[in-house]
């Protein structure tokens, strides 16, 4: 299984072994990762699963969809690599993912 790890604002980490096929913010939930509040349940709805994706990672988590890009207009502190969690399936290629959570979500 893929390994994530989500690091708080505050520099706290949280590393999960993730199921392919979920999501990061899916599995930020079953793992009780702070900062990732998920109020629309993964729809791209909301922007509050906002994570930054670690530079060295953008490539392989690819580039927000226009809706999603929509949806980070609702996001606090919105950088180059924000993506919503939501969107970011999980797979074998991403083992070893490094996403932050922002101090506080849209």
């Amino acid at each position: 299984m893929p390994k994530i790890t989500y690091i708080e604002a505050n520099g706290t980490t949280h590393e999960v072994e993730a199921e392919n096929g979920s999501t990061v913010m899916e599995n930020a939930i079953r793992n009780d990762v702070p900062g990732i509040v998920a109020e629309c349940g993964g729809a791209c709805t909301c922007a509050t699963c906002h994570v930054y994706v670690d530079d060295a990672w953008t490539d392989a988590t690819g580039e927000p969809s226009a809706m999603e890009e929509d949806m980070l207009d609702f996001a606090y502190d919105v950088r180059p690599t924000s993506r919503l969690s939501c969107q970011i399936k999980v797979r074998d290629d991403l083992d070893g993912l490094v996403v932050h959570v922002p101090e506080k979500q849209g």
